[in-house]
């Protein structure tokens, strides 16, 4: 019913019965296209029983509007269980791609499809040639890495955790003809010594994986750990971890919550399932959360709250991903985050905090590698929101750990953990987002405004005007 009352306006709104045809069209062309967007963003990656097409489609779409790309950059392809190879198309705008305009490179070497393959589908094929375990592969120009590759340097994926487990030891291509067999023959001899990821000299970068999953994980992983130092660089110098420190996160890491015996989902708690869906979704549209890294949690009832799982791309998650805690018990069948112990003594000792979001955001990163303060008395409205923020040294959210818990308070509601995260706390999830969004406003704020001069904070005279009149 709503589309012929819009023709109806777009007729009475133009000058001749000619041009109401072009507009109409157009709209509809507009409405379609828009829904199928959300639609494809709605819709769950099934690596399993998605056809490669599809599932091609629905990670360059993410990829482009994710601003890691640009129209005619990168390309991704999947080789399935038949030897066949399916890529994006050369020379079609990444922003509009449908599943009818990927090719596919028969075993033979026949070509079938609308369009060309991708000029750099040489490589592609290099690369499945000499690493079978690999099955699906990203290759694109994303800045930060691109960066990275213009002044021959690789990233190092100690900065934090998550960057060495899921990127591993990063390979080095040296320079060749871009489409060239030449260049083809480089980057597989990187993925011959064991990288799954390669840094392309003055070029980008290129990822494989086992599926396209954890591809996609793997290159969004490596470009915010690549974005994390170039932007630590501009307010200090960033501090790596050592693989002994890595080795002992994981190895601290509780591996098993006790499982309940049954589980029921009462009206409430679905709705807080939808809550922490959408918070997540949200986060990762923006640029709050990646797929490797963030956990979202709601008290329920009591002590009992619902948790982001692990092991689930994070843009990926949907309602019956999320997991239930009742009495110190996981949902049967389930796996939560693996920070479900910190999460649990938080709101065991915090009456008053309802919500939970743990995260790695691009500017607040930059605070947490360096170890810089983040100093939001040079804003008084974001001051109102988060007040002080502390860092605290790496290893102080391990299991067992008192640093982070005696921190948070009403007056503490958020806590940088150096080489790792951001803790955020509040009431409603809504309103702990929103003191997320703030903290990294002041966060890009304060690393872009190094760059002019020395910040200048309010004093604390003027910082106890606020408190009186928006706090106490």
């Amino acid at each position: 019913m709503v589309i012929p009352v819009k023709i109806v306006i777009l007729k009475f709104s133009c000058e001749s019965e000619e041009q109401t045809v072009p507009y109409v069209l157009k709209f509809l062309i507009n409405l379609f296209t828009s829904n199928y967007k959300i639609f494809k963003r709605m819709k769950k990656l099934d690596t399993v029983l998605m056809h490669p097409r599809d599932q091609i489609t629905m990670i360059i779409d993410k990829i482009y509007r994710s601003g890691l790309t640009t129209t005619s950059g990168g390309n991704v392809s999947i080789m399935d269980e038949s030897g066949d190879m399916w890529v994006t198309p050369a020379s079609i705008d990444k922003g509009s791609l449908r599943s009818s305009d990927i090719v596919v490179v028969r075993k033979d070497g026949t070509i079938e499809g609308r369009h060309r393959p991708s000029s750099e589908y040489p490589f592609h094929k290099a690369i499945y040639k000499n690493r079978h375990d690999i099955k699906a592969i990203v290759h694109a120009h994303p800045p930060a890495l691109v960066s990275f590759s213009i002044v021959r340097k690789i990233p190092d994926t100690n900065i934090i955790p998550q960057a060495r487990y899921v990127c591993g030891g990063i390979g080095y291509a040296a320079y060749e003809l871009p489409g060239s067999e030449e260049l083809g023959e480089i980057i597989a001899g990187e993925f011959r010594k064991g990288y799954n990821a390669v840094i392309m000299e003055n070029h980008g970068t290129v990822v494989g994986g086992h599926e396209l999953r954890d591809a996609f994980q793997r290159f969004e992983t490596l470009e915010f750990c690549a974005r994390t130092i170039i932007y630590g660089n501009m307010i200090g110098k960033p501090e790596y971890l050592t693989d002994e420190e890595i080795e002992e996160f994981e190895n601290q890491i509780p591996r098993m919550v006790p499982e309940m015996d049954y589980v029921d989902h009462p009206s409430d708690e679905r709705a807080i399932r939808e809550d922490i869906k959408r918070i997540v979704h949200r986060a990762c549209f923006q640029g709050l959360m990646i797929s490797s890294y963030g956990t979202v949690s709601v008290r329920w009832r009591g002590n009992d709250f619902l948790i982001t799982p692990t092991n689930v791309a994070r843009w990926n998650i949907q309602n019956d991903d999320i997991v239930q805690i009742r009495d110190g018990k996981r949902e049967p069948g389930k796996l939560p985050s693996r920070a479900t112990w910190l999460h649990q003594e938080i709101y065991r000792r915090n009456p008053g905090i309802n919500s939970i979001i743990l995260t790695q955001t691009p500017y607040l990163m930059a605070y947490s590698v360096t170890g810089q303060k983040l100093d939001v008395r040079t804003i008084p409205e974001s001051w109102i929101f988060l007040q002080d923020v502390p860092n605290v040294p790496f290893g102080s959210h391990f299991m067992g750990k008192e640093a982070i818990l005696k921190l948070l308070s009403e007056k503490t509601p958020v806590v940088i953990i150096n080489n790792d995260s951001v803790l955020i706390t509040g009431d409603k999830l809504l309103g702990t987002f929103d003191r997320l969004e703030v903290a990294e406003f002041s966060a890009k704020s304060l690393t872009m405004g190094a760059s002019l001069g020395n910040l200048v904070p309010i004093n604390d005279e003027q910082v106890d005007a606020l408190r009186k009149k928006f706090l106490d």
